[in-house]
């Protein structure tokens, strides 16, 4: 790998910082809010941010990188393709979750769905990230798709990921403005209070935090090697027809060289004969 010091430092920051989004999260509905429940009142509210800072930020940005990392590439392609899929579907499982929470909460308090600009942004990244995620499975996962489809869905599906994983990052800051517009009133969000102040700073954290993930996904020196990709074009490797298809080359390969072997032990012996 080149760069491969960069690299450690770009991965272990952006781990650390990604544990460090939860964390405050945790901290700013535990200590600044109403803690967890799921009661239709703010305690049920303070999941939404929780679930998609774990989820479709963190998770969600280490589904992005697996397979960067080095120590993966001696894995599986289809067992790498697992990995992938199972992180997104993870983070997926966590939004569904946060979005329950939060349409329940508007219910239970005659609040009107659907009504911002966070919410039309947000639902509609949700939307496009389970088309995307269902596509996948369908493009990648599945031993139906010709090699020729998957290789030029790639582009489409590596700049969707990007696309959408900085939608998730804009959505959430406009969240985090919302929330603290609506619930910071004595003393007022424009006073500059602790809880503000505390919240305003995990906003930025997420915004470097996505730009850690960009910056790692798109160095083309941080790829996982050509050579290991081509070994693994099928995800779940040869069908019965390539194994066939394979054992047959072998066996003719091998009469070949048998046949060859044997014509230059006759040449060999009529040129001893002719010697003599």
């Amino acid at each position: 790998m080149e760069g491969y010091k960069s690299f450690l430092f770009f991965l272990v920051t952006s781990l650390v910082l990604g544990f460090t989004l939860v964390i405050f999260a945790l901290v700013w509905v535990l200590h600044y809010s109403n803690g967890l429940a799921w009661d239709g009142g703010n305690a049920e509210f303070n999941w939404h941010p929780v679930l998609i800072i774990t989820g479709f930020i963190f998770i969600e940005g280490i589904a992005i990188i697996v397979y960067r990392l080095p120590w993966t590439w001696k894995c599986s392609k289809l067992f790498m393709k697992c990995i992938h899929a199972g992180l997104h579907l993870t983070a997926t499982i966590l939004v569904v979750v946060a979005l329950v929470a939060v349409f329940d909460f508007h219910n239970a308090q005659n609040i009107p769905n659907m009504y911002s600009l966070h919410s039309w942004v947000g639902l509609t990244v949700v939307i496009l990230f389970v088309l995307q995620l269902v596509g996948s499975i369908f493009v990648y996962l599945l031993p139906i798709t010709p090699v020729s489809i998957r290789a030029a869905f790639m582009p489409i599906h590596v700049y969707s990921g990007l696309l959408l994983f900085g939608g998730v990052i804009a959505t959430a800051l406009m969240g985090i403005t919302e929330k603290l517009i609506f619930s910071l009133k004595t003393p007022p969000y424009s006073s500059l209070p602790p809880h503000g102040v505390f919240v305003n700073t995990l906003g930025l954290l997420i915004a470097v935090f996505g730009g850690l993930i960009v910056w790692i996904a798109t160095r083309p020196g941080w790829k996982r090697p050509p050579e290991h990709v081509e070994k693994s074009l099928h995800p779940f490797g040869s069908t019965a027809d390539d194994n066939t298809a394979d054992y047959d080359k072998e066996k003719s390969d091998v009469e070949l060289n048998n046949e060859a072997r044997k014509r230059n032990l006759k040449l060999d012996d009529a040129g001893q004969r002719s010697t003599m």
